[in-house]
């Protein structure tokens, strides 16, 4: 089973098309896709969430955080090395190839920060919910009566 059928559900909510799409593109196989780099996604408190990817290598300036809508993009693309190191190497173990990582976000979700600390990348991120989104009481009032008008015979 590859699909998922969303129409029960779609049935009782509203505004949640781009739900079908995140569980399609996490749930497909992609045989070119990688584990490089790897990274750790925690909650460090209510409403804050840390991302460290593991850039060992990269230096601050070959490294790209984007965010745009709801979607951010850590990209890394490794300065061309001269050729004199390049033959030296007997083993060469430390990736460095060029990556490119997409994550989606969820709504109110603001990126508060990066830092790259001994080759590992960290990216803070904090849930902020507008005043105008959170909940609030909606006081029922008073019915007012209209008058009656009343017809006249023509």
């Amino acid at each position: 089973m590859d699909r998922f059928d969303f129409s029960p559900l779609f049935r009782s909510t509203i505004g949640f098309d781009r739900l079908a799409r995140l569980v399609d593109s996490a749930t497909r196989f992609d045989s070119g896709a990688t584990a490089y780099p790897p990274y750790n996604i925690e909650s460090t408190g209510d409403d804050s969430y840390r991302l460290t990817m593991a850039v060992a290598g990269f230096a601050r300036d070959e490294l790209d955080i984007t965010v745009q809508q709801n979607s951010l993009v850590i990209s890394g693309k490794a300065q061309k090395e001269d050729d004199e190191t390049e033959g030296r190497y007997l083993h060469r173990g430390i990736a460095r190839r060029a990556f490119e990582r997409r994550f989606s976000l969820a709504d109110h979700i603001k990126v508060t920060g990066a830092s790259l600390d001994n080759g590992l990348l960290h990216v803070d991120l904090m849930r902020e919910v507008p005043e105008e989104a959170k909940p609030r009481q909606i006081n029922i009032g008073q019915a007012v009566s209209q008058p009656q008008v009343e017809q006249k015979a023509a």
